[in-house]
């Protein structure tokens, strides 16, 4: 009868309408083809009017009774006959520009879709009751041919997990909304944003670390786009529009399992969306395949297998470290190992580890969580993240008491993460005690392998890179060209550059004596500590990447 009747129970049960006991129990006896709204409308005291009163204020739009309305043969015949019973729709004015039509459900965005181009009018709408529309339709049009089974204008929703291309109804609406997201995937996407505009809807992927626009729709899609996603998250609520939320969809594309973690935002045009596509396949990524060059790869690893200690990673947002972190886990995740972390929020599930999700709003923060988990009695700890002293003061103490501790801070370079822990809190001695390295990275773009060609740096490049050029003559630069594998950007897939700063006992008594982070980088630099930029131009040199993307990537390392 309607095309979403979760979200209509949903709102019938804010207005007042039913209850939400009367909901539940309408679902629980529903049997045979009745549906949950012919239920409630049969065993409760809600009517027809009820429905079409709150579907319309819901919608924006006007109620009309239908007994008002004169059909005369002028209005009648701006819809044939067969139109009019297929979609449901009564006309009921024609002002020349607009013609306005009668609708049981404004939210069958099938039928608002597809009527303005079989009928060539721009429409406006108000909402009658079903019982009227039918009963109109039968004395305007006669009772023959009544609408028949293939109606369009009837389809539902699954709710939970849910499978791309799994729906076999041919509402629009879900056809986009699962256009988008296989598309997503397919295009390698790290996050989909659905952005509404003034007159339109803006859909686009960040691929590569950056943002593409892929397509535009017109505005009246933002409620039921919106509407889809939230239902397919199965936590978010469809009628909560002025508040943030946060949700989770589970997808299944091919043999692969994708998470997307939902954050819906209210912004001034409408709720905008934004989905980051979790891969679960990445969680398999060894050290190499984030970037690591085999003597860097070597020095991490001996890292890894420390009894006890800090390692960090350090760089701003969206530079990988939690990627980073996962593949770290997924290399001494062993069953002789009691791993657990905590995580705001938890991004992958890790098979092994047990894995404990921050809630604030209950009293589970990042130090609350640490003092549980270190009554657990494990050998590794991942936190996601040290914002403040108390969670990096635990985490301190931790590793002093025999544990390996990772997590994660935002610093612009290895070095710098002495001076931002002391910033927080932390004392020098514990610092130097309990730290054992920092890793800081960056993420670049790598050149699509397809179709990469030799190139030349340019005199900018070179200069910003400072490249000596016997390693120039020395090396094939390659540079981006453009296919269809990497959609004509000359890109495809990143990789990470990386700089170690190990703290050895001479560090640490640098660290001690309160020496700057300048001081500090010059003497890591001395004992052999790579920077970011010098690995990137490592990996330009070995044509994975070209010399602009290391330039914009290392900024900060300019000396």
């Amino acid at each position: 009868m309607f095309s979403n009747e979760d979200y209509l129970a949903e709102l019938l049960t804010e207005a007042g309408m039913v209850s939400a006991e009367q909901v539940a129990n309408a679902r629980a006896s529903l049997s045979g083809n009745e549906t949950l709204v012919e239920h409630l409308l049969a065993h409760t005291a809600l009517g027809e009017e009820h429905v079409a009163h709150t579907l319309a204020t819901n919608a924006g739009v006007p109620y009309v009774s239908l007994a008002d309305v004169d059909f005369n043969s002028e209005i009648t015949s701006t819809i044939p006959a067969d139109v009019a019973r297929r979609y449901k729709v009564l006309p009921v004015v024609d002002d020349g520009t607009y013609l306005t039509v009668a609708v049981a459900d404004p939210l069958d965005f099938e039928v608002l879709d597809t009527l303005p181009h079989i009928l060539e009018r721009e429409l406006n709408l108000t909402c009658a009751t079903h019982r009227e529309i039918q009963h109109f339709i039968r004395e305007i049009y006669g009772a023959e041919n009544a609408a028949s089974s293939d109606d369009l204008s009837s389809f539902s929703v699954t709710t939970g997990d849910a499978e791309a291309g799994s729906e076999t109804g041919d509402a629009p609406v879900i056809r986009l909304v699962t256009q988008i997201l296989t598309e997503a995937f397919r295009l390698r996407a790290s996050d989909i944003h659905i952005e509404p505009l003034e007159t339109s809807v803006r859909i686009r992927y960040r691929m590569d670390g950056k943002l593409v626009q892929v397509d535009s729709h017109p505005k009246k899609l933002l409620p039921p786009m919106i509407a889809r996603l939230k239902v397919m998250s199965g936590s978010m609520s469809i009628a909560e529009k002025r508040l943030p939320q946060d949700g989770r969809i589970q997808l299944k594309m091919g043999d692969k399992e994708i998470d997307l973690r939902v954050s819906s935002v209210p912004s001034n045009h409408g709720e905008s969306i934004v989905m980051r596509i979790l891969d679960k396949s990445a969680l398999v990524l060894g050290l190499p395949e984030l970037g690591f060059f085999s003597d860097d790869q070597a020095l991490f690893e001996q890292m890894l297998g420390l009894p006890d200690g800090i390692l960090l990673v350090t760089g701003p947002t969206g530079s990988g470290k939690t990627t980073t972190l996962y593949a770290c886990l997924n290399v001494i995740n062993r069953p002789d190992k009691k791993i657990i972390t905590v995580e705001d929020p938890v991004e992958y599930e890790l098979p092994g580890i047990n894995q404990v999700m921050v809630k604030a709003d209950v009293g589970m923060t990042f130090a609350a969580a640490l003092r549980a988990m270190l009554r657990q009695a494990p050998n590794i700890i991942m936190i996601g993240e040290i914002r403040d002293a108390e969670t990096a003061n635990i985490a301190i103490n931790a590793s002093l008491t025999g544990h390996l501790v990772f997590s994660t801070l935002h610093t612009n370079d290895a070095p710098s993460a002495v001076a931002r822990l002391a910033d927080i809190g932390v004392k020098p001695f514990l610092i130097a005690s309990a730290v054992r390295a920092v890793l800081a990275q960056r993420l670049v773009r790598k050149l699509c392998p397809v179709c990469k060609a030799p190139a030349e740096l340019t005199e900018k490049e070179i200069r910003s890179l400072s490249l000596d050029p016997t390693r120039l003559a020395e090396a094939t630069i390659y540079g981006p060209v453009g296919c269809d594998k990497c959609r004509g950007g000359g890109y495809r897939g990143r990789m990470g550059i990386f700089e170690i700063f190990v703290i050895d006992d001479e560090v640490r008594q640098m660290i001690n004596n309160g020496l700057t982070t300048t001081e500090l980088r010059r003497r890591a630099r001395e004992l052999g500590m790579r920077t970011l930029r010098e690995d990137g131009i490592r990996k330009v040199l070995s044509g994975l990447t070209s010399g602009n993307e290391v330039v914009h990537a290392t900024m900060s390392d300019a000396e």
